[in-house]
């Protein structure tokens, strides 16, 4: 079926046999890359010509061939002028009268809030920002330095980790045995992915296996089974697209002002899916946690803390309240502390 499928979608598989390295055995590549090369991720349409239709062309063509002929064609040639702006002002209006129609329906409501965000992006797009500064403040122009610049800058934020004090008690690892991955398992994975986001390095996005449906569960419930066996990950997975994504504040040449999103595989996401439903049913977290839990927000706490200072309000007493933001939190976590916490609340060592 995966063959089948490949065959439809032009798509390129790949099967390559490496006896001495597992992860390896079975290695899938898209060549869409290859053969169809890589998009803006703009619609096909362009802004200024998606207008354009053959009778502009042909008008347009006509004034070209006017503006050759001599100084007793003058008039003929600003009549040719006229009739080509008149033209391209149909054109327009007959396009833009189509899309309001078009986007006047319940159907076509997704493709409002796109346009309105599109159009929103544009004029805060940094893309076209070829320079950047470096840590001394120093303006950098070449390709090649600005390359290197972000290089070191993610390579010093994603190795940094916040102070803290060494811990003196230690803990055991936890060896028990953890069962294998079931299909109901993927099955609901892929049902918590969501469609039409960016791909990593492998080019693979999370439809292909949506669309095999069962085949696909069968195949990933087995590619899961053997890296929780061999304990090891593909090198493919390791691999990552860094994309600064700029806050919309501060300095625009400041590298500390933009947002690294990683784009991944989708086919490792599936994985992180299977193995995080996992953990939550051991670990234990309490009620006030709201960041990354699914059915809660920083609104959950903005309303507990409205009523916290409602209480103490009627009852006439104070109330001190601490915002504590820090910098990079996340990126700086050290990973010792990871691994002492899921240890300590019963994580098996494969995990």
């Amino acid at each position: 079926m995966v063959v089948d499928f490949a065959k439809r979608m032009d798509m390129g598989v790949v099967n390559t046999y490496f006896q001495k390295r597992e992860e390896h055995r079975v290695t899938y590549k898209s060549g869409g890359r290859k053969v169809l090369g890589v998009s803006s991720g703009r619609r096909k349409e362009d802004k200024k010509t998606w207008w354009w239709n053959e009778e502009v062309r042909k008008r347009l063509a006509k004034k070209k061939w006017d503006m050759d002929r001599t100084e007793e064609n003058r008039q003929e040639y600003k009549e040719s002028q006229c009739r080509v702006k008149r033209e391209v002002s149909k054109a327009k209006q007959k396009a833009y009268d189509e899309l309001y129609t078009r986007l006047d329906t319940r159907e076509r409501e997704k493709d409002l809030y796109r346009l309105a965000r599109q159009r929103d992006q544009d004029g805060k797009d940094v893309q076209q920002d070829r320079v950047i500064k470096d840590r001394d403040g120093r303006v950098l122009t070449s390709e090649e330095s600005v390359q290197r610049r972000w290089k070191e800058y993610f390579e010093e934020l994603m190795n940094e980790e916040n102070e803290r004090e060494k811990r003196v008690e230690g803990v055991n690892s936890v060896e028990q045995k953890v069962d294998k991955i079931r299909k109901d398992e993927v099955r609901k994975a892929l049902k918590r992915m969501k469609s039409g986001k960016a791909v990593g390095p492998d080019d693979i996005p999370v439809e292909v296996w949506k669309c095999l449906r069962e085949a696909a569960v069968e195949f990933l419930a087995s590619l899961f089974n053997r890296v929780l066996e061999s304990e090891r990950m593909p090198e493919e997975w390791r691999r990552s697209v860094l994309v600064p994504i700029f806050k919309n504040k501060g300095d625009v040449q400041s590298c500390s002002n933009y947002r690294g999103i990683k784009l991944m595989s989708h086919t490792m996401k599936v994985w992180e899916r299977v193995v995080e439903a996992r953990l939550r049913k051991v670990v234990e977290i309490c009620e006030q946690q709201y960041g990354f839990m699914p059915r809660k927000s920083t609104t959950d706490a903005i309303f507990a803390l409205r009523i916290l200072m409602e209480k103490y309000r009627d009852g006439q007493r104070e109330l001190h309240c601490v915002f504590v933001d820090l910098e990079k939190a996340y990126d700086r976590v050290p990973r010792e502390e990871l691994w002492y916490c899921m240890r300590k609340s019963g994580i098996a060592e494969k995990y």
